[in-house]
Protein backbone atom coordinates (compact mmCIF):
# COMPACT_ATOMS: atom_id res chain seq x y z
CA UNK A 1 0.00 0.00 0.00
CA UNK A 2 1.26 3.33 -0.89
CA UNK A 3 0.96 5.60 2.26
CA UNK A 4 1.60 9.71 2.22
CA UNK A 5 4.87 11.01 2.57
CA UNK A 6 5.11 14.43 3.56
CA UNK A 7 7.47 16.97 4.73
CA UNK A 8 8.16 17.23 8.96
CA UNK A 9 6.08 20.82 8.70
CA UNK A 10 3.11 18.76 7.67
CA UNK A 11 3.86 15.80 9.72
CA UNK A 12 3.74 18.09 12.75
CA UNK A 13 0.37 19.61 11.59
CA UNK A 14 -1.52 16.33 11.41
CA UNK A 15 0.24 15.11 14.91
CA UNK A 16 -0.76 18.30 16.65
CA UNK A 17 -4.77 17.35 15.24
CA UNK A 18 -3.85 13.73 16.38
CA UNK A 19 -3.07 15.20 19.40
CA UNK A 20 -6.18 17.04 20.43
CA UNK A 21 -7.73 13.62 19.22
CA UNK A 22 -5.75 11.64 22.01
CA UNK A 23 -6.05 14.02 25.05
CA UNK A 24 -10.10 14.05 24.31
CA UNK A 25 -10.09 9.75 24.28
CA UNK A 26 -7.70 10.37 27.27
CA UNK A 27 -10.40 12.72 29.21
CA UNK A 28 -13.39 10.26 27.89
CA UNK A 29 -11.15 6.67 29.04
CA UNK A 30 -10.89 8.21 32.77
CA UNK A 31 -14.65 9.15 32.55
CA UNK A 32 -15.47 5.88 31.90
CA UNK A 33 -13.04 4.44 34.29
CA UNK A 34 -14.81 6.60 36.99
CA UNK A 35 -18.13 4.64 36.23
CA UNK A 36 -16.83 2.12 36.11
CA UNK A 37 -16.13 2.19 39.81
CA UNK A 38 -19.39 3.34 40.61
CA UNK A 39 -20.54 0.73 39.22
CA UNK A 40 -22.93 -0.73 42.83
CA UNK A 41 -21.45 -3.87 44.57
CA UNK A 42 -23.01 -7.18 44.48
CA UNK A 43 -22.35 -9.34 47.53
CA UNK A 44 -20.90 -13.25 46.64
CA UNK A 45 -23.01 -15.05 49.31
CA UNK A 46 -22.36 -18.81 47.55
CA UNK A 47 -19.33 -20.89 48.55
CA UNK A 48 -16.55 -21.13 45.80
CA UNK A 49 -13.85 -23.52 46.10
CA UNK A 50 -10.72 -23.45 44.53
CA UNK A 51 -7.49 -25.82 44.04
CA UNK A 52 -4.08 -23.52 44.17
CA UNK A 53 -0.27 -24.38 44.52
CA UNK A 54 -1.29 -23.54 48.52
CA UNK A 55 -3.97 -26.33 48.54
CA UNK A 56 -7.84 -25.52 48.44
CA UNK A 57 -9.36 -21.90 48.44
CA UNK A 58 -12.21 -20.36 48.86
CA UNK A 59 -12.96 -17.10 46.99
CA UNK A 60 -12.13 -14.98 49.98
CA UNK A 61 -8.41 -16.28 50.60
CA UNK A 62 -7.49 -15.87 46.61
CA UNK A 63 -7.54 -12.21 47.89
CA UNK A 64 -4.36 -12.74 49.89
CA UNK A 65 -5.08 -10.25 52.78
CA UNK A 66 -5.72 -7.65 49.91
CA UNK A 67 -8.78 -5.60 49.73
CA UNK A 68 -9.48 -6.34 45.64
CA UNK A 69 -8.98 -9.62 43.63
CA UNK A 70 -8.89 -9.23 39.77
CA UNK A 71 -9.86 -12.42 38.33
CA UNK A 72 -8.69 -13.08 34.55
CA UNK A 73 -10.62 -15.58 33.26
CA UNK A 74 -8.53 -17.81 31.09
CA UNK A 75 -9.71 -20.24 28.51
CA UNK A 76 -8.41 -23.95 29.58
CA UNK A 77 -11.44 -26.45 30.33
CA UNK A 78 -11.44 -29.39 31.70
CA UNK A 79 -11.12 -31.39 28.00
CA UNK A 80 -8.38 -29.12 26.73
CA UNK A 81 -4.80 -30.32 26.37
CA UNK A 82 -3.60 -26.57 26.37
CA UNK A 83 -4.48 -22.81 26.84
CA UNK A 84 -6.04 -20.51 24.53
CA UNK A 85 -3.52 -19.19 22.48
CA UNK A 86 -4.99 -15.68 22.95
CA UNK A 87 -5.67 -16.20 26.85
CA UNK A 88 -1.96 -17.57 26.91
CA UNK A 89 -1.06 -14.65 24.76
CA UNK A 90 -2.79 -12.35 27.45
CA UNK A 91 -0.99 -13.83 30.69
CA UNK A 92 2.33 -13.73 29.10
CA UNK A 93 2.21 -9.60 30.48
CA UNK A 94 1.12 -11.26 34.24
CA UNK A 95 4.45 -11.98 35.78
CA UNK A 96 5.42 -8.48 35.60
CA UNK A 97 1.88 -6.69 36.98
CA UNK A 98 1.63 -9.01 39.62
CA UNK A 99 3.74 -7.36 41.94
CA UNK A 100 2.68 -3.83 40.66
CA UNK A 101 -0.88 -4.56 41.65
CA UNK A 102 0.21 -5.94 45.50
CA UNK A 103 1.24 -2.27 46.32
CA UNK A 104 -1.95 -1.23 45.38
CA UNK A 105 -3.66 -3.04 47.36
CA UNK A 106 -4.79 -5.71 44.48
CA UNK A 107 -4.61 -9.25 43.58
CA UNK A 108 -4.23 -10.73 40.56
CA UNK A 109 -5.20 -14.28 39.79
CA UNK A 110 -5.87 -16.29 36.71
CA UNK A 111 -8.84 -19.16 37.06
CA UNK A 112 -9.83 -22.05 34.46
CA UNK A 113 -11.67 -25.39 34.97
CA UNK A 114 -9.22 -28.04 34.07
CA UNK A 115 -7.87 -29.27 36.52
CA UNK A 116 -4.84 -28.09 38.60
CA UNK A 117 -2.28 -30.26 37.57
CA UNK A 118 -2.85 -29.58 33.61
CA UNK A 119 -2.70 -25.97 34.62
CA UNK A 120 0.97 -26.88 36.58
CA UNK A 121 2.41 -27.88 33.82
CA UNK A 122 1.11 -25.72 31.14
CA UNK A 123 2.10 -23.36 33.65
CA UNK A 124 5.30 -24.07 33.63
CA UNK A 125 6.08 -24.99 29.52
CA UNK A 126 5.55 -21.18 29.66
CA UNK A 127 7.38 -19.95 32.21
CA UNK A 128 4.78 -17.97 34.07
CA UNK A 129 4.90 -17.93 37.88
CA UNK A 130 1.74 -15.65 38.51
CA UNK A 131 -1.18 -17.26 40.95
CA UNK A 132 -3.10 -19.72 38.76
CA UNK A 133 -6.45 -21.76 40.69
CA UNK A 134 -8.69 -24.24 39.23
CA UNK A 135 -11.75 -24.31 39.59
CA UNK A 136 -12.63 -27.99 38.57
CA UNK A 137 -15.80 -29.05 40.36
CA UNK A 138 -17.17 -25.53 40.97
CA UNK A 139 -19.96 -22.99 39.66
CA UNK A 140 -17.50 -20.06 39.65
CA UNK A 141 -17.13 -20.43 35.55
CA UNK A 142 -20.49 -20.92 34.70
CA UNK A 143 -22.08 -17.98 37.04
CA UNK A 144 -19.64 -15.45 35.90
CA UNK A 145 -20.71 -16.42 32.35
CA UNK A 146 -17.21 -17.59 31.39
CA UNK A 147 -17.69 -21.88 30.74
CA UNK A 148 -21.38 -23.43 29.06
CA UNK A 149 -22.99 -26.80 29.13
CA UNK A 150 -23.11 -28.19 25.98
CA UNK A 151 -27.09 -27.06 25.75
CA UNK A 152 -26.27 -23.79 27.11
CA UNK A 153 -24.02 -23.32 23.43
CA UNK A 154 -26.95 -24.95 21.42
CA UNK A 155 -29.72 -23.19 23.00
CA UNK A 156 -27.84 -19.66 22.76
CA UNK A 157 -25.60 -18.85 25.94
CA UNK A 158 -25.75 -15.91 27.60
CA UNK A 159 -21.81 -14.27 26.81
CA UNK A 160 -21.02 -10.78 27.02
CA UNK A 161 -24.35 -9.75 28.23
CA UNK A 162 -26.03 -10.99 25.39
CA UNK A 163 -27.63 -14.31 23.64
CA UNK A 164 -26.50 -13.55 19.88
CA UNK A 165 -22.52 -12.93 20.47
CA UNK A 166 -20.63 -14.46 17.21
CA UNK A 167 -18.27 -15.77 19.35
CA UNK A 168 -21.07 -18.38 20.25
CA UNK A 169 -21.98 -19.28 16.48
CA UNK A 170 -20.67 -22.54 16.43
CA UNK A 171 -22.37 -23.36 12.99
CA UNK A 172 -20.84 -19.74 11.70
CA UNK A 173 -17.56 -20.87 12.93
CA UNK A 174 -17.45 -24.44 11.20
CA UNK A 175 -18.97 -22.72 7.49
CA UNK A 176 -16.35 -19.77 7.75
CA UNK A 177 -13.25 -21.61 9.35
CA UNK A 178 -12.72 -18.98 11.67
CA UNK A 179 -9.96 -18.08 13.85
CA UNK A 180 -12.09 -19.59 16.59
CA UNK A 181 -11.90 -23.27 15.11
CA UNK A 182 -8.27 -22.91 14.42
CA UNK A 183 -7.97 -21.81 18.02
CA UNK A 184 -9.73 -25.01 19.34
CA UNK A 185 -7.62 -27.28 16.88
CA UNK A 186 -4.31 -25.22 18.86
CA UNK A 187 -6.05 -26.94 22.35
CA UNK A 188 -6.30 -30.37 21.08
CA UNK A 189 -10.10 -29.90 21.49
CA UNK A 190 -13.24 -29.65 18.77
CA UNK A 191 -15.12 -26.57 18.19
CA UNK A 192 -18.06 -27.05 20.41
CA UNK A 193 -15.89 -27.89 23.57
CA UNK A 194 -13.76 -25.04 22.42
CA UNK A 195 -16.55 -22.57 22.46
CA UNK A 196 -17.91 -24.06 26.31
CA UNK A 197 -15.33 -22.00 27.63
CA UNK A 198 -14.77 -18.25 26.93
CA UNK A 199 -12.51 -15.09 28.12
CA UNK A 200 -13.24 -12.21 29.97
CA UNK A 201 -12.12 -10.65 33.46
CA UNK A 202 -13.90 -10.11 37.12
CA UNK A 203 -12.94 -7.53 40.12
CA UNK A 204 -14.01 -8.06 43.56
CA UNK A 205 -13.70 -6.17 46.83
CA UNK A 206 -13.64 -7.82 50.26
CA UNK A 207 -15.29 -5.56 53.24
CA UNK A 208 -15.95 -6.21 56.32
CA UNK A 209 -15.25 -9.78 55.91
CA UNK A 210 -17.71 -9.85 52.80
CA UNK A 211 -16.42 -10.53 49.16
CA UNK A 212 -18.70 -8.44 46.56
CA UNK A 213 -18.78 -8.37 42.85
CA UNK A 214 -17.98 -5.09 41.26
CA UNK A 215 -16.97 -6.00 37.91
CA UNK A 216 -16.98 -8.04 34.64
CA UNK A 217 -15.71 -7.72 31.15
CA UNK A 218 -15.38 -10.12 28.18
CA UNK A 219 -14.46 -10.81 24.23
CA UNK A 220 -12.97 -6.68 23.44
CA UNK A 221 -13.12 -5.60 26.45
CA UNK A 222 -10.14 -7.74 27.40
CA UNK A 223 -8.08 -6.06 25.26
CA UNK A 224 -7.34 -2.88 27.32
CA UNK A 225 -5.09 -6.09 29.87
CA UNK A 226 -4.04 -7.32 26.47
CA UNK A 227 -0.37 -5.85 26.54
CA UNK A 228 0.26 -6.29 22.96
CA UNK A 229 -2.22 -4.50 21.41
CA UNK A 230 -1.29 -0.83 22.95
CA UNK A 231 2.31 -0.92 21.46
CA UNK A 232 0.34 -2.58 17.77
CA UNK A 233 -1.69 0.24 18.14
CA UNK A 234 0.74 2.38 17.64
CA UNK A 235 3.03 0.84 15.55
CA UNK A 236 3.21 2.14 11.64
CA UNK A 237 0.57 -1.01 10.39
CA UNK A 238 -1.60 -1.62 13.33
CA UNK A 239 -2.68 -4.83 13.86
CA UNK A 240 -2.27 -5.71 10.30
CA UNK A 241 -0.04 -8.84 9.82
CA UNK A 242 1.11 -7.14 6.47
CA UNK A 243 4.73 -7.22 5.49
Amino acid sequence: MQHQIASQEEWLAARLKLLKAEKELTRHNDEVARQRQDLPWVRVDKEYRFETDEGSASLADLFKGRSQLLVYHFMFGPDFKAGCPSCSSIADGFNGIVGNLATHNVTLWAVSRAPLTKLQAYKQQKGWTFPWASSFGSDFNFDFKVSFTAEQVRDGAEYNFRRDDPVMNIARAEATGSTTAKYAATTGTDLGTYTREREGMSAFVLDDGVVYHTYSTYARGVEAIWGKYPWLDRAPKGRSKAS
